[in-house]
């Protein structure tokens, strides 16, 4: 059934050979990136890292949301402003969350090499995460993946020479029906032609924010055709009751 499925996908979504998709097994894995440290001179244990004051607040008070014993919940938090902080998560800023929250080191490793979200080594000013799941697939997100590599003039897993630009290809990021979408930074960039990302990335080479969201004519998810239902504003509390309730 799955294979039959995956075969009706190939033949929908017309990628080449080397863009298929397997969806019946789990890519190989390459490399131990993901889940091994190995020290460098930008990233090891004598990396320099200290919370600003600022930061340091703000951790503070993310824990005492949390009971006595129990503060190492605030560890994801935590990562996400030491990686906002420094642009990247150094293992010596691990050591300062876990000195922080009270709990070993091989914990916050742990939940560090889980998320995708933390990047422990250095990427550029932006991060491009393209994302080639089967919605975005079917959408032609292999065709927006290599406008952005032909613009960039880098591959995924790459950082441009200036360290502005880091590529990623990811799996889904959530915005489906906005397909095909990218992530840059904080931003999603939705409902994209070949066209759009080629202004998107030249906006942020000149210093631009461009405007995140759909870049169609929608406000956000709604059907593209145009709503279907909530077409008048809500009748308010009471409407439709009997009179003797």
């Amino acid at each position: 059934m799955l294979t039959s499925f995956s075969r009706t996908l190939m033949r929908v979504a017309k990628p080449s050979m080397n863009h298929v998709k397997f969806m019946h097994r789990s890519a190989p894995v390459a490399s131990d990136h993901l889940f091994v440290h190995r020290d460098s001179p930008e990233n090891n244990p004598d990396t320099k890292f200290e919370f600003t004051s600022e930061n340091m607040k703000r951790i503070q008070d993310i824990m005492v949301n949390y009971p006595e014993g129990h503060k190492a919940a605030a560890v994801i938090p935590a990562l996400d402003i030491a990686q906002r902080q420094h642009g990247w998560l150094p293992i010596s800023a691990m050591h300062k969350v876990a000195e922080i929250l009270g709990m070993p080191k091989m914990r916050v490793y742990e939940v560090a090499t889980f998320y995708t979200m933390f990047n422990r080594e250095p990427i550029g000013k932006y991060h491009v995460q393209v994302c080639t799941t089967t919605p975005c697939m079917l959408c032609d997100a292999r065709d927006i993946l290599k406008a952005i590599q032909d613009n960039l003039k880098i591959k995924c897993g790459e950082t441009t020479k200036d360290n502005m630009f880091t590529l990623t290809e990811v799996e889904c990021l959530g915005a489906c029906v906005n397909a095909p979408m990218i992530q840059i930074n904080d931003n999603y960039y939705e409902d994209l032609k070949l066209s759009d990302v080629n202004e998107i990335l030249d906006d942020l080479k000149a210093g631009r924010v461009p405007k995140p969201g759909p870049r169609s004519s929608r406000f956000a998810c709604e059907p593209i055709t145009g709503l279907t239902s909530l077409t008048e504003p809500p009748k308010g509390p009471g409407f439709g009751v009997r009179d003797d309730l």
